[in-house]
């Protein structure tokens, strides 16, 4: 293989890494009650996010809003597994669509009930990502929930360790 095809290879493999490190990265924001200062970087300005239930938004800092204000009064505590990333970068090499199942652990407040109650929550995302200067970002993220279904035995919470 010749240097230009070496080239991009690694290029490729490069971006489906930070691709999925752009994943983990909005998992670790959702876990943190959908932390608007890690989750609104991850989009560009015109970005769209959307899943039924919790609504369309558009733009970076109106889906960093939206999706803390649903940690504020929907899904108060979560442990997000995101499962099997399937990148598949465009030649162009700027383009990319991701997805992945969602298989999640939560604190779930029905609209209008003060206190939450255990989920269980399992979808897919479905992402369309671009490559800019600051590198890789959501343009377009789509949840599509297969599961929404209470716990009904709670979570124990474990003792802190020392």
């Amino acid at each position: 293989m010749d240097l230009a095809g070496l080239t991009e290879r690694l290029t490729r493999l490069e971006d489906q890494e930070a691709i999925r490190t752009l994943v983990a990265t909005y998992a670790l924001g959702a876990d943190r009650h959908n932390d608007p200062a890690i989750l609104g970087p991850l989009f560009t300005e015109d970005a769209v996010w959307a899943c039924e239930g919790f609504g369309q938004h558009r733009g970076a800092d109106e889906i960093a809003r939206a999706l803390a204000e649903i940690g504020r009064t929907r899904i108060r505590w979560s442990l997000h597994y995101m499962v099997s990333p399937l990148v598949e970068r465009a030649d162009d090499g700027a383009t990319a669509r991701c997805r992945w199942y969602l298989w999640e652990l939560a604190q779930v407040a029905e609209p209008g009930e003060p206190a939450a109650q255990a989920h269980w929550i399992g979808g897919c995302y479905d992402a369309q990502v671009v490559k800019g200067p600051q590198g890789w970002h959501f343009a377009r993220v789509d949840l599509q929930l297969k599961l929404l279904s209470p716990h009904r035995e709670g979570w124990q919470t474990l003792p802190p360790t020392p």
